[in-house]
Order: structure tokens, then sequence, then C-alpha cells
């Protein structure tokens, strides 16, 4: 296995990914980045309307932390309640497995018309509102040409003996899963891009459902990370936030780790 090829295609195609997921975001929060903000102002009164808005919202943003970012910031300056927020979180963590259900289809071959549609829009026309839906049409293409990428880099991998015995123990050992997820997805402060890396590994047959399961659930409690940053220096209520989200996802790892083996078998 040539080592050096496999880390520079993995960590290339992370980046391209992390580029994409950006200017995805990027683009549609600036096509709809406003009027977000007055629907989780407005719909969020009662828990199932909170929850149903953070989840619109956050698919929407294609961003659980910047949707927790807001909801934070909305807590610290009062156009919030303590209620209205932890309902909203809730809807987010849902919102944000929108990306990982699309990406995890076989649509790679996407990527370049994607991206060529995406960059016509976005360097050509003369209407804001065409640019930035341009911009979410070249981010979503550099986000599978990133996948792709690091899906054909890892294919040397299933070989790897050393590799391989640590991604099994994932498998085996749960609670080591859920930790190396956290810690990736808090230092890359995504944890679209840490399912990704798991989506890429699982289709070239190197990580089983276990494995990658104990990942992904340790990626939403990484991405804790972003809403506890942001509440610092800010008011209790905002903190108690913050707090919820992170007790939120806690509470999804104790459930993983109770139900893990009949929901695999499931």
């Amino acid at each position: 296995m040539n080592t050096s090829s496999v880390i520079i295609g993995l960590f290339g195609g992370l980046g391209l990914f992390i580029l994409g997921m950006q200017l995805l975001a990027d683009g549609l929060q600036k096509a709809a980045g406003e009027r977000m903000r007055r629907i989780l102002e407005l719909f969020t009164s009662k828990p199932i309307s909170a929850v149903l808005t953070g989840a619109a919202v956050t698919a929407l943003l294609q961003s659980s932390s910047t949707t927790t970012v807001m909801i934070v910031g909305f807590v610290n300056s009062g156009l919030m309640t303590l209620t209205q927020a932890v309902g909203t979180i809730m809807g987010a963590n849902i919102g944000t497995t929108i990306t990982a259900q699309i990406i995890s289809f076989n649509i790679y071959t996407l990527a370049y018309p994607l991206i060529a549609i995406g960059a016509v829009l976005y360097y050509f026309s003369k209407k804001k509102m065409q640019r930035y839906v341009g911009m979410g049409i070249l981010g979503f293409g550099l986000l599978l040409l990133g996948l792709d990428t690091m899906s054909k880099s890892v294919s040397p991998i299933r070989a790897y003996e050393p590799v391989l015995d640590l991604l099994v123990a994932f498998g085996n050992r749960p609670l080591l899963g859920i930790l190396a997820g956290a810690l990736f997805t808090a230092v890359i402060q995504s944890s679209s891009a840490t399912t990704g890396l798991v989506i890429a590994f699982s289709w070239q047959g190197i990580l089983d459902l276990p494995a990658g399961l104990a990942l992904i659930v340790g990626a939403n409690l990484g991405t804790c990370i972003t809403a506890v940053l942001a509440s610092l220096g800010s008011s209790g209520i905002a903190k108690r936030t913050a707090l919820s989200h992170v007790l939120f996802n806690v509470a999804g790892v104790l459930m993983f780790i109770l139900f893990r083996r009949p929901f695999t078998s499931l």
C-alpha cells in the first residue's frame, strides 16, 4: 500500500468535501438566511413546532452548528426562551441528517455536471439570487467530488491489517469508536465531514455497520463543542441552552449503547 498517496487522497478529498459543505451552506444561507432568522423567531412557540422548525432550518442551512449558534445568540439577546431553544436544538439534530442521507446514495456521477452548472451560475449570473443558488450547487458538486476522492483513495486500506484491526475494534468496542468520532469532529468542527469519511470507508467495505454507527454517534457528540464555545461569555440562559444541546446528544449516545445490538440487527 502506498501510504503517502492514500493520505494525500484522503485529506485532499476531505478538503474538497469541507469546502463544498461551506459553499453549499453559504449559498443557501445567503439565499434564505434572513428568512430563516425570522422563521426561528416566529415558529418556535410550541415544542412540536420548535422541533419541526429547527429541523427545516438546519436542512436548508446545511449546518446544525450554524443553527445552534444562532439559537444561543437569540437566547442571549432575549429573543427566545430556554423552552423554545431546547425544542429547536432537538430539531436541528434531526435536520443535519439530511445531508448525510443524500450523500449516502451513489450519486457521485453528478459531481462534475453540478460543478459546471454551479460555476456558470455563480460566475456569470448578474442576479444575486441566481449567484447564491449557483454557489450552493457548486458546493454540492465539490462535496460529492470530495467524497468520491476519499472513497477511491482509501481503497488500498482494505488489505492493510493494522488499520482494519483498529476499525474492527471500533465495532467491538463502541466507546472507542464514539470517542474517536467525537474527538475528530471537535477538531475539524464538522460532523458532516466525519460522516462523509465514514460513508467513504463504508463504500469500500472497510467499515462495518457497528463501527460506522459508533463513529457517527461520536460525531454527534463532538459537534456540541461549537455551541459550547458560542455560549462562553454569554448569559446563564445561553449557557443552559448549550448545555441542553450537550445533554441531548449525550442521551443519544446512551441510547445507542443500550440499543446498539437490536438496532444494528434491525
